[in-house]
């Protein structure tokens, strides 16, 4: 495995995090229990998850994902092996189940890191998350942005109220996530203004089909030491063979999510994809291997979020540690995009 440094903590992580939000809907938690041994044997050393997950969101599987990470955590007693990464959930109709009080609230902030350290079993979150803007804005397959009035500025109260639980040994470091260059810059310019927790990391949205991260985002990666935890490196399944060769079944999150998902199923997107595995096919590499394999490359990337239903899967995202693409793939999957741009963004 590889380590990179979390920003400008004295953190290692992984350049492979395990990404868990299948645990409780598509994976039982033995199945995880399972993924999250192997991981760790392999390397892993960094874990993604959210108050909201397991998704698609639902009440019923609320946390879920947390639950199933915090038994196999105080059952391997192990901890201080693994650093933990989870979110506060944002505003939207898929998350009116998890409270009443205003969404990014003090409050509600607090309510989010105290039930996420109860159903982790643990006594403190190395990186905490706001999971997507309060003003609605570049998440979740959300193009550009739109003015809308009526919105207040809370940033400062966030960094504040995060402060709190640094001050108390609850969290160790922060970040955000789906957030514009806007967004970044000013959390960073209110940290250093008013001496307040500094963003660690910028968890976004990065594959083959979706490079808009690279416009404004990449650079203030590199230049503020805040890189990218990129997710979705397979587009939910889109850079796998199994669609292009048909071996997917019902049971495939593009297929049984078909609806929360729509970004990915576009005609350019399929267009594009097919290219990317002509490339795989011609140097010996599965669509997915292509694909991880390149986000582990950028410079401006801390750590790659790879996730899995099977154990095959997984052991195949994590040996992509190994692969090194060389310069003509690289200008051949640049070639590509600069004919079917960002067909996911």
């Amino acid at each position: 495995m590889k380590y990179r440094k979390l920003g400008q903590t004295d953190i290692d992580v992984s350049v492979i995090c395990l990404g868990t939000m299948t645990y409780g809907e598509q994976n039982t938690e033995a199945e995880g229990w399972e993924q999250m041994d192997y991981a760790l044997d392999q390397g892993v050393n960094f874990f993604d998850t959210a108050e909201l997950y397991s998704t698609p969101a639902r009440s019923e599987t609320y946390g879920s994902t947390e639950e199933i990470i915090g038994t196999w955590l105080t059952a391997r007693k192990n901890r201080d092996k693994v650093v933990i990464g989870s979110k506060v959930a944002g505003p939207g109709p898929y998350t009116k189940h998890i409270r009443d009080v205003k969404v990014y609230s003090r409050e509600g902030i607090i309510e989010a890191v105290e039930g996420s350290l109860k159903r982790l079993q643990t006594d403190y979150i190395d990186l905490y998350q706001i999971h997507w803007p309060e003003r609605g804005a570049n998440f979740f397959g959300k193009r550009g942005y739109v003015h809308k009035n009526g919105w207040e500025d809370n940033f400062k109260m966030r960094l504040e109220v995060l402060h709190e639980f640094v001050e108390a040994g609850k969290i160790k470091y922060i970040g955000i996530s789906n957030e514009t260059p806007w967004g970044a810059l000013n959390y960073l310019k209110l940290s250093d203004h008013f001496d307040l927790p500094r963003i660690a990391s910028i968890q976004n949205p990065y594959n083959l089909l979706n490079r808009s991260y690279e416009v404004g985002l990449a650079e203030i990666s590199i230049r503020e030491k805040c890189g990218l935890l990129g997710y979705s490196p397979v587009a939910c399944g889109r850079l796998t063979n199994k669609y292009l060769e048909g071996t997917d079944t019902s049971e495939c999150r593009l297929n049984k999510f078909k609806v929360n998902y729509q970004r990915y199923n576009s005609d350019n997107c399929i267009l594009a994809t097919k290219q990317y595995y002509d490339i795989a096919k011609s140097i010996g590499l599965s669509l997915a291997q292509l694909s991880i394999a390149w986000v582990n490359q950028q410079d401006f990337v801390t750590s790659n979020i790879i996730g899995a239903t099977k154990m095959e899967q997984l052991k195949e995202n994590i040996a992509t540690i190994d692969i090194e693409l060389d310069r003509a793939t690289i200008k051949r999957i640049n070639a590509i995009h600069g004919l079917v741009p960002d067909p996911a963004s």
